[in-house]
C-alpha cells in the first residue's frame, strides 16, 4: 500500500503539476492571444479612425469639387452664352458683309458697263478723228497740188528754174500733222 499510495501521490503531482503548467500554458496563450487582439483590436481602431479621417477628408474634398464643378458649370454656361452672341454677330457681320460684297458688285458691273460705253464713245471718236485726218491729209494733199501749180504757173512767167525739184512741197505752218 505504501507504495502505491506514494506512487499516487506522485502520479497526482505529476498529474497537478501537468495541469498547473497546462493551466500556466493556457493562461500564457490566453494571454498571449488576448494582447494580440487588444494589439490588433487598437490597430484595427487605429485604422477606423485613419479611415474616418480619410472618409472626413475625400468629403471635403468631394464638397470642394462639387463646388468647383458648379463654378465650372456656371462659368460654362456664361461661355456658352458669349459664344452665341458672337456667333450671331458674326453672322450678322457676315451677312453685311455679303450685302456689302453684293452691291460692291453691283457697282463693279455698272462701272464696267459705263467704261465699255465710255470706250465705244472712244472707239467712236477715234474713228471719227481718224476720217478727220484722212480729210485733212486729202486736202493738204489738194493745197499741196494747187501750190505747185501756182508755183509753177508763176515760174513759167518768170524765167525758167534749171534747179527746180518737184518733189520738194512745201507745208504751211498752219497744217502741221500735230493739229
Amino acid at each position: 500500500r505504501p507504495d502505491l499510495a506514494a506512487a499516487l501521490r506522485e502520479l497526482r503531482a505529476q498529474y497537478e503539476d501537468l495541469a498547473a503548467r497546462n493551466l500556466q500554458a493556457a493562461e500564457d496563450w490566453d494571454r498571449a492571444r488576448c494582447a494580440r487582439l487588444h494589439e490588433r483590436a487598437a490597430r484595427s481602431q487605429e485604422a477606423v479612425r485613419a479611415s474616418r479621417r480619410e472618409a472626413g477628408e475625400c468629403r471635403r474634398q468631394l464638397q470642394a469639387r462639387l463646388a468647383e464643378m458648379e463654378s465650372l458649370r456656371g462659368a460654362h454656361q456664361s461661355l456658352e452664352r458669349q459664344l452665341q452672341e458672337l456667333e450671331e454677330r458674326h453672322n450678322a457681320e457676315a451677312a453685311s458683309l455679303q450685302d456689302t460684297i453684293g452691291q460692291l458688285e453691283d457697282d463693279l458691273r455698272n462701272t464696267k458697263n459705263e467704261m465699255a460705253r465710255h470706250l465705244r464713245e472712244y472707239q467712236d471718236l477715234l474713228n471719227v478723228k481718224m476720217a478727220l485726218d484722212i480729210e485733212i491729209a486729202a486736202y493738204r494733199k489738194l493745197l499741196e497740188g494747187e501750190e505747185t501749180l501756182f508755183n509753177m504757173g508763176s515760174t513759167s512767167l518768170s524765167e525758167p528754174n534749171p534747179l527746180y525739184n518737184p518733189t520738194y512741197s512745201f507745208q504751211p505752218r498752219g497744217f502741221s500733222s500735230s493739229t
